[in-house]
């Protein structure tokens, strides 16, 4: 496990590492400690941080990320100590986005292709709704990298703080895919059908200052100032009108995201037939071996 340097919260989290702890401090506040293998769920003075904790993989889902990332979601949607969220990743990146060789080699359908319909309705769906249906702010401090689902991760979240030198990439195209994990709903919701439709179908990276110009994030700052910041909104939030936040959240649910259920299920059963797809196959070939993929629509 490595540090990440994340404020006040790291050297609690450092010092508890070596079991499940809850420490308490004066009156009524206390620091509840969790470090699962790939996910480290702290709580301090009613702000929750989850950190994704897979490094060495910049962070990339596979199935015990998912799995402790819904844990780490519903726990803190919860616990009523808890009155606001900072999602943020170890490391040199926010999220890579799937892990490749984890998702292909999980399950097959009976056709014999990866069943990717099973990963994002079992694994991806409950994490993505959790947090947009959660009666409490939640804040992504994006370092480095947000990809694929890892920029869905984001763009679930109520603001996104960004360091000068991330960026978002909807990277789905490149591996004959199409975006999932609500980025379907998210983007356009943001940036418009225009962008959207860019993003979707060319699968660049837009960096911070411009993914900050097209209102993907909401603020962007120094690499160096970036923990200090999105912990200070973070706590400046759980701080405030709780009640109010979740109200805002179930207005603009309605409005934006209230078909967000029949999208993910939209999401899921196209990315079941990309699955089955010969440019699905060629295309993961390709980002393992690290060559450039030759598609052929088929």
């Amino acid at each position: 496990m490595r540090e990440s340097g994340w404020g006040p919260w790291s050297q609690t989290l450092q010092r508890a590492r070596s079991s499940d702890a809850q420490i308490p401090i004066v009156g009524r506040m206390c620091i509840e400690c969790r470090t699962m293998a790939a996910v480290n769920l702290t709580v301090s003075e009613g702000l929750a941080t989850i950190e994704l904790d897979r490094p060495d993989a910049l962070n990339a889902w596979n199935l015990e990320l998912g799995e402790e990332l819904r844990a780490a979601v519903e726990d803190v949607a919860a616990d009523e100590a808890v009155r606001a969220v900072l999602i943020c990743g170890a490391g040199r990146a926010f999220s890579s986005g799937a892990d490749l060789k984890d998702i292909t080699g999980r399950g097959l359908t009976p056709e014999g292709h990866p069943d990717l319909h099973k990963v994002l309705t079992e694994a991806y769906h409950p994490i993505i709704a959790g947090i947009r249906r959660m009666p409490k702010p939640v804040v992504a401090a994006v370092n480095g990298p947000a990809v694929g689902i890892g920029m869905s991760l984001a763009l679930s979240c109520d603001l996104v703080v960004a360091a000068e030198s991330s960026y978002l990439l909807l990277a789905f195209v490149n591996i004959g895919l199409v975006a999932d994990g609500g980025s379907s709903l998210f983007v356009p919701a943001r940036v418009g059908m225009a962008r959207a439709a860019e993003m979707a179908m060319l699968g660049e990276r837009i960096p911070a200052p411009q993914a900050l110009e097209w209102g993907l994030v909401n603020r962007v700052v120094p690499d160096a100032a970036l923990r200090d910041e999105a912990e200070a909104l973070a706590r400046r939030l759980a701080a405030g009108p709780t009640r109010s936040y979740a109200g805002t959240k179930r207005q603009l649910n309605a409005m934006l995201y209230g078909r967000l259920d029949e999208q993910l299920d939209l999401e899921a059963g196209i990315q079941q037939e990309m699955a089955a797809s010969t440019d699905f196959a060629e295309g993961v070939a390709a980002f393992l071996q690290k060559r450039q993929p030759t598609f052929r629509g088929a």
